[in-house]
């Protein structure tokens, strides 16, 4: 049984749901996952001292919801850590694959996804499971996003639904993302199979981020499976067809250099660069600054 969306709650990953229930409205929900979702610690503490009264910590729905993906949905740091510490499943999976680590990333706290990190939680479980670095820059949660790449999350992830995480920021204009992905080095050119990530921010007309990607050396020539460009998919006479057009030409010298210390820095460039003892004005070049 997959639940719709509650209002006020979080919306649907493609064809994923965070889960959680509306208190009292489910027969197999437990007083275990009010208290989580609702952030009552010591009513925690009390029902897990409970045993015998069958609320065990990793109780779950018939969807096999736990208290701790309450808990992280509702991003409660403490609830969660009382559960880890008793227990609970770090890695616990609902029937559509929806682990804790998800639903903190739905919720935005990265005090959870730091917690369950470090209680060993993984990132990617599988190939055609939900993704939660991919729901965090979804939802614009830069921190968790940063957490997870922090925990060596493969940047360049690719979700066969959804493509990277740098093609769901741009999907989403999500910018702040995908100033910080670009900074960390993601591949600028992979997206969602032949579609880039300038594909998609052409057909969103999102004009700074059409500026980003291409300051970040995308390739305005590359085509989709449409064999179009991002030229393309801009709308006539726009902001965004005016910026591509911009740069169809050859680049300037200079960018052309720093692209080429970027590609041979790699994705340390963003913390070697500072180790080059360069003049300032070159390294706020080379950082984009």
């Amino acid at each position: 049984m997959s639940l719709p969306a509650e209002k006020g709650r979080c919306a649907p990953y493609g064809n994923y749901i965070c889960h959680t229930f509306q208190g009292g409205s489910w027969a197999d929900r437990s007083p275990l996952h009010d208290a989580a979702f609702q952030g009552r610690l010591l009513s925690l503490k009390t029902l897990i001292a409970q045993v015998y009264q069958g609320f065990n910590v990793n109780l779950v729905t018939t969807d096999r919801v736990s208290a701790l993906h309450e808990a992280c949905l509702g991003g409660h740091v403490a609830c969660a850590k009382l559960l880890l510490e008793n227990g609970a499943q770090v890695n616990a999976a609902t029937i559509d694959g929806i682990t804790p680590l998800f639903n903190a990333c739905c919720s935005g706290s990265a005090a959870c996804v730091n917690m369950l990190l470090e209680f060993g939680a993984k990132a990617q479980l599988g190939t055609h499971l939900p993704s939660p670095i991919h729901e965090a820059v979804k939802r614009g949660h830069r921190e968790c996003m940063e957490t997870l790449l922090a925990h060596e999350v493969d940047i360049d992830q690719e979700d066969p639904q959804h493509g990277t995480p740098l093609y769901v920021a741009c999907s989403y204009q999500r910018t702040e993302c995908v100033k910080k992905l670009l900074e960390l080095g993601a591949n600028v050119n992979v997206g969602k199979r032949l579609d880039t990530p300038l594909h998609v921010a052409a057909r969103k007309s999102s004009v700074e981020i059409v500026v980003l990607l291409t300051d970040y050396g995308a390739n305005p020539k590359c085509r989709n499976a449409d064999l179009k460009c991002a030229l393309d998919l801009a709308t006539p006479h726009s902001k965004v067809e005016q910026v591509l057009l911009l740069r169809e030409g050859p680049a300037s010298l200079a960018q052309l250099c720093r692209l080429c210390i970027r590609r041979h820095l790699g994705r340390s460039c963003l913390y070697t660069v500072h180790r080059l003892h360069l003049p300032e004005p070159l390294e706020n070049f080379l950082l984009y600054r």
